[in-house]
Formats: structure tokens, sequence, C-alpha cells
């Protein structure tokens, strides 16, 4: 309908310093959508430069970054399953959470397997991915399971009055954090095996010191 009116307009001939504009209900959707599209692209930016700053490798950081939507899958089918393929505003914010925990998984790994390298001196070996991986399952399991069981009862009792947007969001984090913890213990790790070993030399000197180096450092002062 609006693209019949937009053709017809297109048209007719206005007199000078005159035109057509749609307004209301239409124009106020455009400008939401060209809003979240610009906070969408700041946001990816972001992530891409938070990805960077921990593993020190544009490579690593592109990689996860590309691979993210992997852990929206679950989300997505949830979605289409239970609310019938609707995006609403809830299963926005729904996808929006589970992005951001994928997002925290993947930097608490790498994190964590570049501490494993300085503090204990080992070597970039497949081994310590595994051992990394072990260290950080727990909590990452943890943080799973918690966050369905808080979302659960929304999920399966929330079709209510008051709970239209929350019921979305439920379904969609319930759903999104089945792929997003398989892809912090499984892809992860992986992409670390694959591509972690190359890092931006010229970054190697900027490190945070190790916990011996500040104890070296205290002892001579």
């Amino acid at each position: 309908m609006v693209a019949d009116i937009e053709r017809g307009l297109k048209g007719v001939s206005f007199p000078l310093e005159y035109r057509a504009e749609l307004l209301g209900e239409y124009a106020e959707r455009l400008a939401a959508q060209r809003r979240v599209l610009s906070l969408a692209i700041a946001a990816a930016i972001g992530i891409l430069l938070l990805l960077q700053a921990f593993s020190r490798s544009w490579r690593l950081a592109t990689i996860v970054f590309v691979t993210l939507p992997m852990a929206l899958v679950g989300g997505v089918l949830a979605a289409l399953v239970v609310n019938d393929g609707l995006l609403s505003i809830g299963s926005i914010a729904g996808f929006v959470a589970v992005l951001g925990l994928a997002v925290r998984n993947a930097m608490t790994l790498v994190w964590h397997y570049r501490r494993l390298e300085q503090r204990d001196g080992a070597p970039f070996v497949p081994e310590l991915v595994q051992r990394g991986t072990r260290d950080q399952s727990a909590p990452i399991l943890m943080t799973a399971v918690t966050t369905a069981l808080a979302f659960l009862p929304v999920a399966l009792f929330g079709n209510i009055a008051g709970l239209e947007i929350v019921q979305p969001m439920a379904v969609v984090i319930l759903g999104g954090l089945v792929t997003t913890t398989l892809f912090s213990l499984v892809g992860v790790p992986a992409m670390y095996v694959l591509f972690g070993a190359a890092r931006e030399p010229e970054l190697e000197g900027l490190s945070a010191p190790t916990v011996e180096e500040m104890g070296n450092v205290t002892a001579k002062a």
C-alpha cells in the first residue's frame, strides 16, 4: 500500500517549493528503523574492537565476529516455533541479550587463554586451549543454567496480559542459550586453535604485566 502511494506521488507535479511527504505511523517506523540500524552498526564496530583488544589478532577477532550469528540460531528457531516467527520488541531484546552473552563468553575464553600463556609460560598448543576451556566451562554452564531457570517460568506461563514483551524475550533467550553455550565451548576454542597464534607483533610489548613481573618490580622498589 505504501509503495503504491509513493509510486503515485512520483507522477504528480507540485508547484514550486511544494512537495509530498508521507507522515504518521509509516514515517515514525522508518525513523525508528534508521535509529536501530545506526545503533546496530555502532555496536558491531564496538564488538569487533573489543574482540581485537582481547585476542590481539585482527584475523581471530574477525573470524569470531563473523561467526557470532551462529549463537543466535537457537533463538531464531525458538521464535519461529513458539512465536510463529513474529519479531517483536521482546524478541529483539532477547536477541541482544543472547548476543551479549556470546560476546562475553568469547572474550572471557580468549582472555583466559592469553593469561595462561603469559602467566604460566605455557606454549601455544591445543592442550593449552583444552585446559583453558575446562577452567571456564563451569562458569559458562552455570551462567546458562541460572539464566534458563530464571526465564523458564516466564516462557511457559507468561502468555498472559502484561507479559506480552517479556514472554517472547524469554523464549528467544532460552533457545539462544543452547547454541550460545555450544558456540562458546566448541566454536571459540576451535577458532583460537586455528587462528589464535597469529597476533599483531607491534602490540606484543603492550601486554599487561604478569603477577611475577609485578612482584619483581615491587621487590626492586
